[in-house]
């Protein structure tokens, strides 16, 4: 294992290096600073949850993953490690551990934004063309722990994502073979640019139904048009999507709701576990994608979203008033 990682490293710095090897032959010593550099941008991003959060349940109340040194003071993650977080810690490659603050999050693309509250240590990373990534080229998944978090892979998929949480991305990378450190790793393409944040381990990276154990990562490109928006409000500008607080899964053609959100809206609509989704006003929905299309064509968060539901052997016609998903998270204490 350790000779692998090693040999990981190496690809590493050899990558990073390629233009300069090809225009001057620069020395492999410099090949390795300038690896090292790159992975001081890692850092380790730890998270203490409100009391009563409405995410315990599902991810605890103790998160930890990785982060990017993406602007001067700030780091980009996946958002499920910062929401409903009370406090956070983040740590550089040197070690110093330092405290931050959620700056932003956007359930849209899935991403979170901590601001450093102290000086950290750590190179900039750059973002780099994540939709420029084409099918079986080789990238770097680089999470918390200095070379010995730096992994090869390689992008197997380019295909649209849609995930039971009211989640969809239009083209979500998929990476193989999987690592097991992936919330909030770096994806990082052989200019040493990142391209994409690490989100979630599947089992059909390759798509098609191919058993293929891998890891979804969400392409930065997502994050250039809104990374100013974050910095200064805290969230994107603009209308935003509404939310039902309604998990649901594709099996066999029909979408089975598997969870409500407790108190959310589609509890209080009347919505259950085991119900079947099977339309939205007057358009019949098989698919997620469709599902949420549907909902978010009809207009900003508090817009009435009326939805046709099979519960047992009745179908019925349930009208939900949608919210911000953000009013439904609980809030750092003020005192």
């Amino acid at each position: 294992m350790k000779a692998l990682r090693w040999m990981l490293w190496g690809v590493l710095a050899i990558a990073l290096a390629a233009p300069a090897l090809a225009e001057d032959r620069a020395k492999g010593e410099e090949s390795t600073s300038e690896a090292e550099a790159t992975l001081s941008a890692i850092v380790r991003v730890r998270t203490k949850i409100v009391s009563g959060a409405r995410t315990a349940a599902n991810l605890g109340l103790q998160r930890e993953g990785s982060g990017v040194l993406v602007r001067e003071d700030y780091v980009v993650t996946i958002g499920y490690l910062v929401i409903e977080a009370e406090s956070v810690v983040v740590t550089g490659a040197d070690g110093k551990s330092v405290p931050a603050s959620v700056a932003g999050y956007d359930h849209a693309s899935g991403f979170g934004l901590l601001r450093l509250l102290a000086p950290l240590a750590g190179k900039l990373l750059p973002l780099g063309d994540a939709d420029a990534l084409a099918e079986r080229e080789a990238a770097l998944v680089a999470s918390y722990g200095g070379r010995e978090g730096v992994s090869l892979a390689h992008v197997v998929s380019r295909r649209p994502f849609s995930g039971s949480w009211e989640y969809h991305l239009d083209s979500a990378i998929f990476t193989y073979p999987a690592v097991m450190d992936w919330s909030g790793a770096a994806l990082i393409n052989v200019r040493g640019e990142l391209v994409g944040i690490g989100s979630l381990i599947v089992n059909d990276a390759v798509g098609g139904g191919t058993p293929s154990p891998g890891n979804l990562f969400v392409p930065v490109s997502l994050l250039r048009p809104i990374l100013d928006e974050l910095i200064a409000n805290g969230r994107r500008a603009g209308p935003v999507r509404p939310w039902l607080g309604l998990n649901t899964e594709e099996m066999r053609g029909r979408l089975f709701v598997t969870r409500v959100s407790p108190d959310g809206p589609a509890e209080r609509a009347g919505l259950r576990s085991g119900d079947i989704v099977v339309g939205v006003g007057g358009d019949d929905v098989s698919s997620l994608a469709e599902l949420y299309a549907r909902i978010w064509s009809r207009g900003a968060a508090g817009v009435e979203v009326p939805l046709k539901v099979l519960q047992g052997m009745q179908v019925r016609e349930l009208t939900v008033r949608s919210i911000d998903r953000l009013e439904y998270f609980r809030q750092k204490p003020s005192y």
